[in-house]
């Protein structure tokens, strides 16, 4: 890797963490390049908070290292030219001003003031630029934010959380803007546990649990493997239906009614089965799916705090 690319690169190799007797960090090891969006998920209590509190030097690992465009974060002289990072969109002075809390900021790092502007512009709070920071919704801190992270033009970029707060509109410009940092060549590492963004707006995941990595992959070839040849079948005979597809050797399992589950045979070798022997069908799909369902099974073991029904609470 070359030193312009590796200016745009977060690495974690190794680290571990402890907080008393619990393990919070245990050998975490990924790459953020640059170039894509990449997701960082995982349940709560997996180590995501701690993983980006030790990027930004704000926890020291006791063992392993973090680095930002090949060095420490902390050894950084102008830490915002490097890396923007939102990790806690209240985490500002309520009675400034958006553009005066920028003004503050940009006057630490040696940022010109014209950049305020460009980034408030950026960041779709021009109407809002002169109002006290205080009075904001979450979703105008998350944009304040951003547009502080985006100060110093850094190559890489973390954002926790980005689309809590966010209306509709907001989640709409949040995916284009996110994509649109990755086209400029920046590393983007982005925190969420919505999956549904993630699944529109990630190229990169990096799943986490029990502060360790479990799986670090493309969205679309994590996608494609969760997939699993799996095919969906509605008809209006079941029972006909899983009688002839056992007997081609595929695995069928009810679904919904009138919906049958197959694997073990692709969607064309499905439709001909059928229709060989005058099965009625009215769909034939193969399953896509969801990023959602890809990330539940990858952390079906992984989840600390796990909640039960209602009706089982009170027994």
């Amino acid at each position: 890797m070359d030193d312009e690319s590796t200016k745009a690169t977060i690495e974690v190799v190794g680290l571990r963490k402890r907080f008393g007797p619990r393990q919070a960090l245990d050998g975490m090891t990924f790459t953020v390049r640059p170039g894509r969006v990449t997701g960082f998920v995982g349940p709560n209590g997996a180590g995501k908070s701690t993983t980006m509190r030790v990027i930004l030097g704000l926890d020291a690992p006791d063992e392993g290292r973090a680095l930002v465009g090949g060095v420490p974060y902390r050894t950084l002289r102008r830490p915002l030219r490097q890396l923007g990072a939102l990790l806690d969109a209240a985490a500002l002075q309520p009675s400034r001003t958006a553009r005066n809390h920028l003004l503050w900021l940009a006057h630490s790092q040696g940022v010109p003031a014209r950049r305020v502007d460009e980034v408030i512009e950026q960041a779709g709070l021009g109407t809002a630029a002169r109002r006290r920071a205080g009075g904001f919704s979450l979703g105008m801190r998350q944009r304040l934010g951003i547009a502080a992270a985006l100060l110093g033009d850094p190559p890489v970029v973390m954002l926790d959380e980005p689309f809590n707060g966010l209306d509709p509109d907001g989640i709409v410009w949040m995916r284009g803007f996110l994509a649109s940092l990755a086209r400029e060549g920046r590393a983007v590492l982005v925190s969420s546990h919505l999956m549904g963004e993630l699944e529109d707006t990630a190229d990169h995941l990096v799943v986490i649990g029990r502060g360790r990595v479990v799986a670090d992959t493309g969205v679309a070839e994590l996608l494609a493997a969760t997939s699993g040849g799996r095919v969906t079948l509605r008809t209006s005979a079941p029972p006909r239906a899983t009688e002839v597809l056992r007997g081609a050797g595929a695995t069928v399992l009810v679904t919904g009614p009138g919906t049958l589950g197959v694997t073990g045979l692709t969607d064309e070798e499905t439709v001909a089965l059928l229709a060989r022997n005058g099965v009625p069908f009215s769909q034939v799909s193969a399953h896509r799916a969801t990023l959602e369902e890809a990330y539940m099974e990858l952390t079906r073991d992984a989840v600390e705090y796990r909640g039960v029904p209602a009706g089982e609470a009170t027994r």
